[in-house]
């Protein structure tokens, strides 16, 4: 390996490194399931309350609460003991609600201390200075871990309602229902989700170990490019607890806009017929991918999707980012390893008579 191409090594590995340490942080925001076949929505609350606005979150796992009015909201337990206040002073939690311990854990395997009470008198503890909150609540999703709802057990070929729910609340004085549903969608065909994306890696890993010229490699690197932009374009909007919007859309776009960059340097290296550098920056581009596309993988097999754009376009997005990415890490290698074979075998040039 001449100089200028073990120099590029040494800076690919570095970025390398990089990309495995900071990707998979900025990869997914939220840190929650990208996939499910659960959705839960809000169907009303009544009554509507201007400045209160509530959804569900994670496909119906979590609720959130923003009250933007002077007024403060309340939210019982399970037992209708006082849980939750969200107002302008922020948010207050009684530590003697069982809820407070219940709602730690998705399917509310939890111990509860001996404070927890629902007829004591409430503690109050201050658990955000803003006037909205994210909880975990059982009311709104299906709670059994290994069990199907039995209607869905009896046909999963189709749709169903699992149930209707209901968080009561208040708002000052005034009670307020918030009612949802929760469904079950059957998700993709497993043999052809695997079909799929196996022969995307194996087309896309031709590329590199096939082709005559580094210009197919180069075709992969943009759609693998274009995936990752769109990707992280369509990522969702977050809890109103965990940040803005716009931020969460340049963490993402961060890594997205360096596999960006990557693919176009390939693609200017292959059109420059330079092999050995097209791979090498091959296998970046799918290291990128792997590392944006993973933490988001479980849409490839479930029936929703939590995402910003139309969930065909999520799935093929994620499908590129994680069998693509799996192709050019394989294509690239291979591709490096040919084209470079390929240089030494070139024969040397004449040397040109002088004078």
């Amino acid at each position: 390996m001449g100089v200028p191409a073990g120099r590029l090594a040494v800076v690919l590995l570095g970025v390398l490194a990089w990309l495995a340490l900071a990707g998979p942080a900025a990869a997914h925001v939220g840190g929650g399931a990208a996939g499910s076949d659960f959705d839960g929505r809000v169907t009303s609350v009544q009554p509507a309350v201007p400045g209160v606005s509530v959804r569900v979150l994670q496909f119906g796992d979590e609720v959130e609460l923003v009250n933007s009015t002077a007024t403060e909201v309340t939210v019982p337990g399970y037992s209708d003991e006082p849980y939750l206040r969200i107002g302008p002073d922020g948010v207050w939690r009684n530590a003697h609600s069982p809820a407070t311990y219940i709602n730690l854990d998705r399917f509310g395997r939890v111990t509860l201390p001996a404070g927890a009470d629902p007829a004591a008198e409430p503690e109050w503890v201050q658990v955000s200075t803003e006037p909205q909150y994210v909880w975990h609540d059982h009311r709104t999703h299906w709670m059994s871990e290994e069990q199907l709802p039995p209607a869905v057990a009896a046909d999963p070929t189709r749709g169903h309602s699992v149930f209707e729910w209901t968080v009561p609340m208040a708002h000052g004085t005034t009670p307020v229902t918030v009612r949802g549903v929760l469904t079950w969608s059957p998700p993709p065909a497993p043999a052809l989700v695997w079909t799929l994306h196996l022969a995307l890696v194996a087309a896309v890993a031709a590329t590199g170990l096939l082709a005559r010229t580094p210009r197919a490699l180069a075709v992969a690197l943009a759609v693998g490019g274009a995936a990752a932009l769109w990707h992280a374009a369509s990522t969702p909007e977050p809890p109103a607890t965990v940040s803005s919007h716009a931020a969460a859309l340049v963490s993402a776009l961060l890594p997205a806009l360096t596999a960006a960059a990557v693919a176009t340097a390939g693609v200017v290296a292959a059109r420059r017929d330079r092999g050995v550098v097209t791979g090498l920056l091959a296998v970046v581009l799918g290291w990128l991918l792997l590392v944006q596309g993973l933490p988001d993988v479980d849409v490839l097999w479930s029936a929703h999707v939590l995402s910003g754009g139309p969930d065909l376009a999520a799935r093929l997005a994620v499908g590129v980012l994680v069998a693509g990415g799996a192709g050019l890490v394989v294509g690239g290698l291979a591709a490096a390893r040919r084209f470079r074979a390929r240089e030494h075998d070139r024969p040397a040039p004449e040397p040109q008579p002088v004078g």
